[in-house]
């Protein structure tokens, strides 16, 4: 085992002599749980376009007395099977607030959702994410009640400030205050909270910190994880004086994280979860082999639903010409929708203030809850658009017909996935849900709008009954997945080509990594039929051609130019020419 770059790692964060010591008992960990994660089935570390990730909760959907886990199992077995490969299981550990990201204990499944058991049978079927909850942990944790009494280890694990220092610079997601009052043996103590005062902030400076999380996210791999979202990582190292985010310190304990990984389980993925502007964000690719294996697409949800608001895919297309990746060893995690709301500062220097104030109102006017963070001047400024991605797109109170609603939302879906990346789909986006303003009510948080559980009987007659806006939109959507997994054109790191074919398309030329295939993706973002100003140059091919979701052949190169129908998707398979 090569430890040369993990000792590396380590000195940059604590010095040499600490250093030493550190990897001493690292190296222990890694050897007492390399059994266990040797002894998982082996599975292929690869992506291919075959690859989709639905985001879930352990209980989203329930059938009493049956633990969710297994329900969840079941239901995913009926209606994904050959569809979707991976299953982001979020935090489904015991917590004390905000939906399991304040949570209680790292190492325990939360009864109420099953056990470890049927976690490993899920992880049998499907390629679990799991979350690294480990910027924060809760009030209510073991850790915590430690820290509170005094007693070592724990009184050192999380961050004191003392006096009043300058705060300023801080970067806050929030508008709550960033330090915490808590009683101690030795008096009140002001603890650094990012994000509430029921998660307290875990102080990575204390290298015995580091080696406990460490410690976890090898468990995890050992009980099936195969992918680890590190959450809210941006925010791990604070150093009073900056910005508290992302600081060297932070990127050296991810790149820490990927040498660890890379030694003791090479077929794990680390994805970054960093809801920040989009240079900022694709840093944590590092330098395309020692950071993050994929990172979130955070200006993906922002500026399709700008599109589709508009009708005018200009700035995405202007945006997806200048994605990058650092190497072929790494991939964007696209989405649109998931557990949190629809983040405004990655589209930030990529969109125009005017435009994103119109999609707050737009918001606003559909029903949905903006959320703020709190600014150094201290003006706050909107942070997040709290809301179902279908009621973003269409007001769920307007009486625009369904056909309608249905069609733009599947052209917001298309665009997903036909970029480069994995894409990762929301429950609720794939089964066709819309938002749920009395969560909001009943627990006075705004994402809890996109947070509904639902009932298994009543979600099953609805996708049974082929009139309902769950059957119609479950269906598309299935075809559009068959249509991309049939296609190595898709695949996550093969290379992309956005096309300028009129503000009315977005037009995107994929090809395969062995160049022996390429699909022309044509999305008419309006309402109107549109012509693809396409020509033979942007799919080189011999006749005819396949259009992947309908399967029809059609000859090539066309004789007139291709018409797409209000929000319609055309996907145009082509082998090479040789």
């Amino acid at each position: 085992m090569d430890t040369s770059g993990w000792f590396d790692h380590l000195r940059a964060l604590y010095g040499e002599q600490t250093a030493e010591a550190a990897l001493a008992e690292i190296v222990v960990r890694v050897a007492k749980l390399a059994p266990l994660i040797a002894a998982r089935p082996a599975r292929s570390a690869g992506l291919t376009e075959r690859d989709t990730m639905l985001i879930t909760y352990g209980d989203q959907v329930r059938h009493p007395p049956e633990a969710p886990l297994r329900t969840l199992a079941a239901f995913c077995d009926r209606h994904l099977s050959g569809l979707v490969s991976c299953l982001h299981l979020l935090p489904f550990y015991p917590y004390s607030s905000d939906d399991g990201f304040s949570v209680v204990d790292y190492r325990q499944v939360n009864p109420e959702l099953g056990d470890w058991q049927a976690v490993r049978e899920l992880s049998g079927r499907f390629r679990l994410m799991y979350d690294g909850v480990i910027n924060h942990i809760s009030s209510k944790s073991a850790w915590f009640h430690g820290f509170l009494a005094g007693q070592a280890p724990h009184r050192d694990y999380f961050i004191v400030v003392e006096g009043r220092p300058d705060l300023s610079q801080v970067v806050r997601p929030r508008t709550l205050p960033l330090l915490s009052r808590f009683a101690t043996p030795d008096g009140d103590k002001a603890v650094w909270t990012t994000f509430s005062a029921d998660q307290i902030d875990l102080n990575y400076a204390n290298p015995q910190v580091l080696i406990e999380i460490v410690d976890l996210l090898l468990f995890y791999v050992a009980q099936g994880a195969e992918f680890i979202r590190l959450d809210a990582i941006a925010y791990l190292w604070k150093e009073i004086g900056t910005a508290c985010i992302h600081l060297p310190q932070t990127h050296r304990v991810v790149q820490l994280f990927r040498a660890i990984l890379g030694e003791a389980a090479p077929h794990v993925k680390l994805i970054t979860e960093t809801n920040v502007p989009h240079a900022d964000n694709v840093a944590y690719f590092g330098n395309g082999e020692n950071e993050a294996h994929l990172v979130y697409n955070f200006a993906l949800p922002p500026l399709v639903l700008h599109t589709l608001r508009t009708g005018n895919a200009s700035a995405l297309t202007r945006w997806a010409a200048g994605l990058t990746l650092p190497s072929s060893h790494v991939a964007f995690f696209n989405f649109l929708a998931s557990h949190d709301g629809i983040g405004l500062n990655p589209a930030r220097g990529i969109l125009r203030e005017a435009d994103i104030e119109a999609l707050v109102q737009q918001t606003l006017a559909h029903g949905g809850r903006i959320s703020y963070k709190q600014n150094p001047d201290g003006v706050p400024t909107p942070y997040e658009m709290n809301i179902n991605y279908l009621d973003a797109l269409s007001d769920p109170s307007g009486a625009e017909p369904q056909e309608a609603q249905v069609g733009r939302f599947m052209a917001a879906q298309a665009i997903l996935l036909a970029l480069a990346g994995l894409p990762g789909i929301y429950f609720h986006s794939l089964f066709g849900s819309r938002g749920w303003p009395e969560g909001v009510a009943l627990t006075g948080q705004n994402r809890t709008v996109n947070r509904q559980k639902l009932d298994l009987p009543g979600l099953e007659e609805e996708l049974a009954d082929g009139a309902s806006l769950r059957h119609q939109l479950f269906t598309r959507y299935a075809a559009l997945l068959r249509a991309r997994a049939a296609s190595p054109a898709f695949h996550p790191q093969g290379p992309q080509h956005p096309l300028d074919c009129g503000p009315a398309i977005f037009a995107l030329r994929r090809t395969s990594p062995g160049q022996d295939e390429q699909v022309l993706c044509l999305q008419n973002v309006t309402n109107r039929p549109q012509i693809a100003r396409i020509s033979e140059a942007d799919l080189p091919a011999d006749s005819p051609v396949t259009e992947l979701v309908s399967g029809r052949q059609l000859q090539w190169p066309p004789e007139a130019l291709p018409e797409l129908g209000p929000y319609q998707t055309l996907w145009l398979r082509a082998a090479q020419r040789t």
